[in-house]
């Protein structure tokens, strides 16, 4: 059997985890089976055991991915030349929530209550978050309303804080959503 590339290794991690996105959105954390990943990825058993110990290290993995996509829109809002304001920086977040990844992130926000594993992730990507919200939000108040770095930094914090606490809201709010009441995107 030939070996997989690095690449190609990430691409099917990536499938794997889409698929279970998709699973955990639409079933739960505790109610998705491998068997249910299975026949959601179109891979073998054997596949997704090739790349994930178990259904555990597989809901890190994901609690990972669907937080690290929110630090990437971040990162790349933050670096642009001119970075939205923070009603159009909460309004650009809220409007790219996918229904189903809320459902697992609020779920993952559960789980992180009595799993260790998760709340060092949830923590971890809460924080990154926050730390990203704030530099988008002093890159605004830098290159848009001319604020000195420094105090840029110190005024982002409160109105970053109010952004993440806006966004962590709605995503709340889309997961208690029932399906029917989703409008398509």
């Amino acid at each position: 059997m030939p070996r997989l590339t690095d690449a190609r290794k990430e691409l099917r991690r990536a499938q794997i985890t889409e698929a279970a996105v998709r699973c955990f959105g639409r079933n739960g954390l505790e109610r998705t089976s491998i068997a249910d990943i299975t026949a959601e990825s179109g891979l073998s058993a054997g596949s997704i055991y090739a790349h994930y110990r178990n259904k555990a290290d597989l809901v890190q993995a994901t609690a990972r991915e669907v937080l690290a996509e929110r630090a990437r829109v971040l990162g790349e809002y933050a670096a642009s030349d001119t970075p939205p304001d923070p009603e159009d920086l909460l309004a650009r977040l809220i409007a790219a929530i996918d229904p189903a990844a809320a459902r697992v992130g609020v779920q993952t926000w559960g789980e992180a209550t009595t799993n260790p594993a998760i709340r060092d992730i949830v923590v971890d990507m809460t924080d990154r978050m926050r730390a990203m919200l704030h530099d988008c939000v002093t890159a605004w108040l830098v290159k848009v309303e001319h604020d000195e770095p420094a105090g840029a930094r110190e005024r982002a914090a409160p109105i970053a804080h109010r952004v993440m606490a806006r966004y962590q809201a709605e995503l709340l709010y889309t997961a208690l959503r029932t399906p029917t009441e989703e409008t398509p995107s």
